[in-house]
């Protein structure tokens, strides 16, 4: 068996432990929760038409709260995974890296001026917000030469997050609109509806689709750009597809469930531990670990202090903050 081969098997048994990880763990977040709910319930609940107060709270209130966990795990571990292959910075993340800010000014302003704006018209908005936030921070780091540190880039994004944050703040307060932006931006999967999930989860997979495609050029490209453009890629054309996927993936999360930071930036580091370095493996094995980390964190945000619920931005927080911190002080060398 050539060392090739030997590499795919191995991450085939890494996939399928992590895939059976993941069932595990979407079982559980539908069973656990301030009502008293059976595993039998669950699987009635999936499989029959049955009725009743218990399959009809699995049907209707845990399985689109889960499946939103499901997909905005994905889609901030793969946009987090994108944005560090492609800026080669450790610390990338789409709420470190001004999408998210972005998004949540554009979200201020939509419930502001345009308050009868459908679901679909705030998601659009919060696309549009999360490319403008990107944009002024790769525009304030390119702005010297050499620009595109990772230091730059990084103290970029914060100063432009905190002015974006600022400025929705001040639209809430002003429009008083600020209650109706909070529920919006709190960072969690309640009340999250089957429609909701109709409009939101297409971009998502089209997003993780085209990232999965160009996983190979985005390997080539994380480690060296002179060698990928000597390899006949155009750098270019395929840095703005990934851009619009990351924009793809950070504005429908932050439509969906609003600003949970560290996702993007904890899992494509624990997974290069477990797959290595090739985004071939990382980018797959990114849907299933950010998928299942988000569960983890919303089940225990609804049962830590059952029936009142721990936002779920606080869970990710308390567990993303020190990892963060680890990752500065290992310089991101730590998880590679």
């Amino acid at each position: 068996m050539t060392k090739q081969n030997l590499h795919s098997t191995q991450f085939a048994l890494k996939l399928t432990i992590g895939f059976l990880l993941f069932i595990t763990m979407f079982i559980t977040a539908c069973v656990f929760g301030a009502a008293d709910i059976s595993v039998k319930d669950v699987w009635l609940a999936l499989t029959t038409n049955a009725s009743g107060e218990k399959i009809s709270i699995v049907r209707e209130i845990r399985l689109p709260r889960e499946v939103a966990a499901v997909f905005v795990g994905a889609a901030l571990a793969v946009s987090g995974a994108v944005m560090q292959g492609i800026t080669r910075n450790p610390l990338a993340d789409p709420g470190l890296l001004g999408l998210t800010a972005g998004a949540n000014v554009a979200l201020a302003i939509t419930i502001a001026f345009f308050p009868s704006t459908n679901y679909f018209g705030i998601m659009l908005a919060c696309f549009l917000g999360a490319a403008v936030g990107a944009i002024m921070v790769f525009g304030i780091g390119a702005m010297k030469k050499g620009g595109f540190s990772p230091l730059r880039i990084v103290l970029a994004g914060a100063a432009v997050s905190a002015f974006l944050y600022a400025i929705a703040e001040a639209i809430g307060i002003y429009f008083k609109v600020s209650k109706d932006i909070s529920m919006w931006t709190a960072g969690g999967m309640i009340g999250t509806s089957w429609g909701q999930l109709q409009i939101i989860v297409p971009f998502i997979v089209i997003g993780i689709v085209v990232a999965l495609f160009l996983s190979r050029q985005l390997t080539i490209l994380s480690l060296n750009e002179e060698v990928a453009v000597g390899l006949g890629q155009n750098t270019t054309v395929i840095k703005v597809i990934l851009f619009l996927v990351i924009i793809l993936l950070a504005g429908a999360s932050v439509a969906l469930v609003g600003n949970i930071a560290f996702v993007g930036l904890m899992i494509p580091h624990i997974v290069r531990a477990i797959v290595g370095t090739d985004y071939r493996f990382i980018i797959p094995m990114s849907v299933i670990a950010g998928a299942t980390f988000m569960l983890l964190a919303d089940t225990v945000g609804r049962t830590i202090n059952a029936p009142y619920e721990t936002p779920v931005v606080a869970i990710v927080a308390v567990m993303g903050l020190p990892f963060f911190l680890f990752i500065v002080r290992k310089g991101g060398k730590a998880f590679s």
